[in-house]
């Protein structure tokens, strides 16, 4: 029992890293604003870019990249340590077998924390930058075809949305095509689709024709 209630403990800092709203202080340390009622609403980079400027949203990717990044390390080390004190171990699966499955929860949470942070009201960006920076210490090569995806997509067609959509699509090809554990296949399929699936008001205004580039005025918050 104390071996799980110390997983799910382990699985919280993991979302509440993902929480940490990096945007959303921006906004208020640099202009005393709340970004959720500027532009998309979103708190992700893109919208702070649109808001900020250049030098607030570069500085918000590197810290959303960072979280997802450092929740996959911290779980990394956080379940071998358990496992070096007896009393916690007592009772717990095979530290190789649950590893895997311990680090696919986590990323999880710390995706989820981004877009659903609990200090915000459970409101957020869409968890693209973080689930990169997930991919990238997870699977370092998926998370490089991810980001060249993105950057091919930018470089075409200015569209960050656009880019984040066809990066965690990548994401699952690669993850399905590369030797990885199934327990990171099924996270980086579930936290793929759960990006596509937070740009499904970018969606519409693609297949509209209206979504804006980079540079050109942000669209009002779209209520999702």
């Amino acid at each position: 029992m104390l071996f799980w209630i110390a997983a799910g403990a382990g699985v919280a800092v993991a979302y509440l890293l993902g929480a940490t709203p990096s945007g959303y202080l921006a906004g208020r340390l640099l202009k005393g604003i709340d970004i959720r009622a500027h532009g998309s609403g979103s708190t992700g980079a893109t919208n702070v870019l649109r808001t900020l400027g250049k030098g607030p949203a570069a500085v918000v990717i590197v810290a959303d990249l960072l979280k997802g990044a450092a929740a996959i390390v911290f779980v990394r080390w956080f379940f071998p340590w358990l496992y070096a004190w007896p009393s916690l171990a007592a009772g717990a699966p095979d530290l190789q077998a649950w590893e895997a499955w311990g680090v696919c929860l986590a990323g999880l949470a710390v995706v989820l924390g981004h877009s659903r942070s609990i200090w915000l009201g459970f409101t957020g960006g869409k968890s693209a930058a973080t689930g990169l920076g997930v991919l990238l210490a997870l699977a370092w090569p998926v998370g490089l075809g991810a980001a060249a995806a993105v950057i091919v997509v930018l470089a075409l067609w200015r569209i960050m949305s656009l880019g984040s959509m066809l990066g965690a699509a990548t994401a699952i090809v690669l993850i399905c095509v590369l030797p990885q554990p199934a327990a990171y296949r099924l996270l980086v399929i579930a936290g793929s689709l759960y990006v596509i699936v937070r740009h499904r008001a970018n969606i519409r205004r693609l297949l509209a024709g209206v979504e804006p580039r980079i540079g050109q005025a942000s669209p009002q918050p779209a209520g999702d």
